[in-house]
Formats: C-alpha cells, sequence, structure tokens
C-alpha cells in the first residue's frame, strides 16, 4: 500500500467527526463538506510524516477553515436579526427504530444552532470545539491567536448566552413524539386550548420562508400567539409524517413526492419550548432525507 493510499485512509476514518465539527461551527452542509474538503487539500500538501497527532492536527485546520468562513460571514450579514434557519439533518426512515437512540444522543438541535448563529466567531469556536469535543483550551488558543485563559473565557461567555435560550430536549424521543402529536392533533382539530396546553408559556416560533416565501419568515413568541399561528397548520396535517430532525421529534410536510417544509419541536418537560420551521422551497430541493423512499 502506498503512503498516499495509507494517508488517504486514515483521512477517510477522521471524516466523519471532522464533518461533525464543521456542520456544529457552521451549520451549513454544503459549507461544512466544504470546509473538510479543503482539509483533506492541505493534508494532501503537507509531510504527513512530520504530524505526530493526526487527529488533533485535521481539528485544527477544519476549525481554522470554519473560523475564517464564520469571519467572512459575520462580516458581509447586514442584518442580523434576519431569521434563516440552519440546515436540517432530517431522517424519515421507521420512527420505531430503536437506532434512533442513538441518533439523538449524538445530534445538535436547530434550536441550538440558531443560538449559535449569534455567537461571534471566537466564541462559537472555542464552545463547540470545547463543550462538544473536549478539545483543550491550550490548543483552542492557538487557534484563535489567544492564551488559554482567553479562550476559556470566550467558551464561558458563549455558554451563558446559550443557556436558557438553547433549551435541552427531553432524552426520551417516545416522549417527544408523544407531545408533538399531541400538538399536531391539536393543530387539525383546530383546538386552541389543547395547543395552548402543549406549548411552553414561553415557547418561540422561528420560521424561515427564504425569498421565495418570504411571508412566511417570521418570529412568534409566548403559547397564545404561537397557538393562533399553528391552527393553521392543520389543513397540512394529511401530509405531515414522523422525521427525526437533527435527533428530536420532528415532522416533514410533503405533497406529490414534494417536500413543503420541515418543522423541528424541541420538547422540555412535557411541552413544546421551540419549533423551526424550515418553509424555503430552494433549500427544501437541496436537502437530503436519510430513510426517504425514492
Amino acid at each position: 500500500m502506498g503512503a498516499d493510499t495509507r494517508l488517504a485512509e486514515l483521512f477517510e476514518q477522521e471524516r466523519p467527526r471532522l464533518r461533525s465539527v464543521a456542520y456544529r461551527m457552521l451549520g451549513s452542509l454544503t459549507e461544512a463538506e466544504d470546509a473538510v474538503q479543503e482539509t483533506w487539500l492541505r493534508l494532501a500538501r503537507t509531510d504527513a510524516d512530520e504530524v505526530d497527532n493526526l487527529a488533533a492536527w485535521l481539528t485544527t485546520v477544519v476549525a481554522r477553515v470554519c473560523l475564517n468562513t464564520l469571519r467572512a460571514r459575520h462580516a458581509r450579514r447586514e442584518d442580523p436579526l434576519e431569521v434563516r434557519m440552519p440546515d436540517p439533518l432530517v431522517d424519515v426512515a421507521d420512527p420505531d427504530d430503536p437506532a434512533d437512540a442513538a441518533v439523538l444522543a449524538d445530534s445538535v438541535g436547530l434550536a441550538l444552532l440558531v443560538v449559535l448563529d449569534t455567537l461571534t466567531p471566537a466564541e462559537r469556536l472555542a464552545f463547540v470545539l470545547h463543550d462538544m469535543f473536549a478539545v483543550p483550551f491550550d490548543e483552542i488558543g492557538t487557534m484563535i491567536d489567544r492564551s488559554p485563559v482567553a479562550a476559556r473565557q470566550l467558551a464561558s461567555r458563549a455558554r451563558r448566552r446559550v443557556q436558557g435560550r438553547a433549551p435541552v430536549p427531553d432524552p426520551d424521543l417516545a416522549r417527544q413524539r408523544a407531545v408533538v402529536s399531541a400538538f399536531l392533533a391539536a393543530a387539525r382539530d383546530g383546538d386552541f386550548d389543547g395547543l395552548v396546553a402543549v406549548l411552553h408559556p414561553d415557547v418561540v416560533l422561528r420560521s424561515d420562508g427564504g425569498t421565495a416565501r418570504a411571508r412566511h419568515t417570521t418570529v412568534l413568541t409566548g403559547a397564545r400567539v404561537v397557538a393562533a399561528q399553528a391552527t393553521t397548520f392543520g389543513r397540512f396535517s394529511p401530509f405531515a409524517r414522523p422525521a427525526l430532525v437533527n435527533g428530536t421529534a420532528g415532522v416533514l410536510v410533503t405533497a406529490a413526492g414534494r417536500p413543503l417544509s420541515v418543522m423541528a419541536f424541541t420538547v422540555t418537560d412535557g411541552r413544546i419550548a421551540t419549533i423551526d420551521v424550515i418553509a424555503d422551497p430552494e433549500r427544501l430541493r437541496q436537502l437530503s432525507f436519510a430513510g426517504r423512499p425514492d
């Protein structure tokens, strides 16, 4: 086996983890794949014999590539309050598959990714690498030209901003699905009180309709406000099917085989704390749906 072939095999072993790092850093599946590919190109131009710890080296490179992407995105963003949902990971396979539990444990919800988008690039890097991948602060500091103490402070500041704004989903997927089913049933029946009962008083609904469906782009807060909007979901209930969206209970709405929307729910303490909706036709066309029949 040649050295190049062996290097490619080692990289492929690291690819899933690198993709996970990049996706959590960027919230974009396309940009995450681009970051991983750029990491491979940089490795191919490097003398691998001089790399003592390949996994750590690759993590550093992909993190720096993502950091550059975040900084460029941050610099050109004109409206920091615009609603643009991160790319979802949607699985519409058998909802009773026990493997779903493993997916749930290894996923990051859309609600958290939305909050991560509000962090500065350095804060996001520090939080993602340390809190999600246990990268030491001395390594993180080197990536952003800061001291380990400064890197720790960035992660701490990011953690404070995340806490409370990104509710932690119920670890029991069956309970999540039961609450979402109750929500959909109440929406189908136009049961306003039933909707309010399954919504957290401070529930947040975020919807991204893109440029094609701009009127569907909105942020609503409060159980009664969201319940009033949710009664309009009832007409879509015949076209809704259960799905895992970033590892938590969700819904994929389709008509004639065409996706109309993806809805992700964060269920906490038996009530829905966040509803994140992607209704942008262009982005829906670009998504792949694991487990979806051809």
